[in-house]
């Protein structure tokens, strides 16, 4: 499980618009790294669109924010368009990256239990060591506590 102070474990992901992005080639820039669950769901719409709001608080602080989900990048393109999303959503279908960070989680619902993401985000400072970590996060007013750890 990946841990406050600990080196970012590296990828390359496919991103909604066909490009590849790898964490590797964004040293310099802090990187706000987002794990949710599935597009187009109530909570993870609100997380979204939240990001979506304070991006420019964000830019000026000279970070990024990626969106990591198991789906495919055709549903993170209309996931994107639809709410006006204005950051890369990343596809992670193997949910190798979310196991790397430890958010490949066993859940459960309704009596049912399987496997998905455990809603994480993890703050990578400019040279690729974990700034912060936050598990199991609620998604409302969690951009908030994101930019409020940027500062001001």
């Amino acid at each position: 499980m990946v841990e406050k102070g600990d080196v970012a474990p590296d990828f390359a992901l496919p991103a909604d618009d066909g490009s590849v992005v790898r964490l590797g080639e964004l040293k310099g820039s802090k990187v706000i790294l987002y794990f949710y669950p599935k597009d187009n769901t109530s909570g993870c719409t609100t997380q979204a669109c939240e990001l979506r709001d304070v991006l420019p608080r964000i830019d000026e602080k000279g970070a990024l924010v990626l969106g990591v989900s198991p789906d495919p990048v055709t549903s993170h393109v209309k996931f994107k368009e639809k709410y006006q999303l204005n950051f890369p959503l990343l596809s992670d279908e193997d949910h190798a990256v979310a196991e790397a960070y430890g958010v490949w989680k066993e859940k459960s619902m309704y009596g049912r239990t399987y496997w998905g993401i455990e809603r994480s985000t993890f703050i990578i400072d400019e040279d690729g060591v974990i700034l912060e970590v936050w598990r199991k996060v609620k998604a409302k007013g969690h951009a908030a506590k994101v930019t409020d750890l940027l500062g001001d």
